[in-house]
């Protein structure tokens, strides 16, 4: 029995290396007619990045033609990839609270410490719902942060589950606007919890970042934040309305890190819309040289 294995064995492997059974061992063609030189096949990583290249000359296609449709002067800049390691992110001088450090409250700024020119922006309270500022900022695909007072968004929830949908992250911003100094800690604790709580049952999330009414606050604001799970209280450096710009610093410029405020409003506040608001603050960064970029990726 194994010598019979044996022979079958040497059989096949002879049959293999005859080339079809002709002399002297020759490698025969395949039939047909074959061509001269024939294109190698394309390697699988070959591939995978001519499919990128491709993506990547479609998505700026798009944002070509939405810069032509929305009215924007030049295409808005991309900015570069999130940093592997974040900046650490502490309070802007000036703008500390008693204790601030001790206690470990959130930090307070206005710019994030980055070499990138790279500027935030930043959208507040939620009183306007203007479909087409959803569409403009998706088919630009500018990155923009929300923060949210429950009082204004109430009435349309679904509003800003679409923006959510559309990666926009939604945080805090008080339940009612109030003036926070003002009140107690446990009232402040029931405005920027409950927003949590709110946030929470209809986005699925608490957020980490909260941002005060007005900009005010005082320790038992960031000791209230704390307590209901805010890591980080960014204020802002420019703010942009649909007809003018306003800044903090005496040099009335922007710079790398900046985060700019605006806020949702329409004709009945403003005299304009919110894609007018978005054509002027993109009209500026892209001027000078600068790209939106998303503050979650900082921090």
């Amino acid at each position: 029995m194994r010598g019979a294995l044996i022979v079958l064995a040497l059989s096949a492997l002879a049959s293999g290396c005859a080339g079809g059974g002709g002399g002297g061992g020759a490698i025969r063609p395949a039939p047909g007619q074959q061509p001269r030189k024939a294109a190698p096949p394309q390697a699988p990583a070959a591939r995978a990045l001519h499919a990128y290249a491709g993506r990547l000359r479609a998505a700026q296609q798009a944002r070509v033609a939405a810069a032509r449709h929305w009215g924007l002067r030049k295409v808005p800049l991309t900015p570069p990839p999130p940093p592997a390691h974040k900046p650490e992110i502490t309070t802007r001088k000036g703008f500390e609270v008693d204790d601030h450090e001790e206690l470990g409250l959130p930090p307070v700024f206005t710019t994030v410490p980055t070499r990138d020119k790279v500027v935030f922006l930043t959208v507040d309270d939620g009183a306007e719902k203007d479909p087409a500022f959803l569409r403009m900022m998706n088919e630009l695909k500018v990155p923009y942060t929300a923060f949210l007072s429950n009082y204004l968004i109430k009435d349309d929830y679904g509003y800003f589950k679409k923006m959510q949908d559309l990666g926009v992250t939604l945080n805090n911003h008080t339940l009612h606007h109030p003036y926070l100094p003002a009140l107690s800690y446990a009232r402040q604790k029931r405005e920027i919890c409950g927003m949590q709580e709110v946030l929470r049952e209809h986005y699925g999330e608490r957020p980490a970042l909260f941002r005060p009414p007005y900009g005010n606050y005082d320790q038992d604001t960031l000791r209230a934040a704390k307590s209901c799970g805010v890591r980080y209280a960014p204020l802002w450096d420019e703010e942009v309305f649909v007809d003018h710009w306003e800044y903090r610093e005496s040099d009335q410029d922007l710079h790398p890190g900046d985060i700019v405020l605006t806020h949702f409003r329409g004709r009945g506040d403003w005299k304009g819309t919110m894609p007018g608001m978005v054509r002027r603050f993109l009209d500026k960064v892209t001027a000078k040289g600068y790209a939106v970029a998303r503050l979650e990726d900082y921090l």
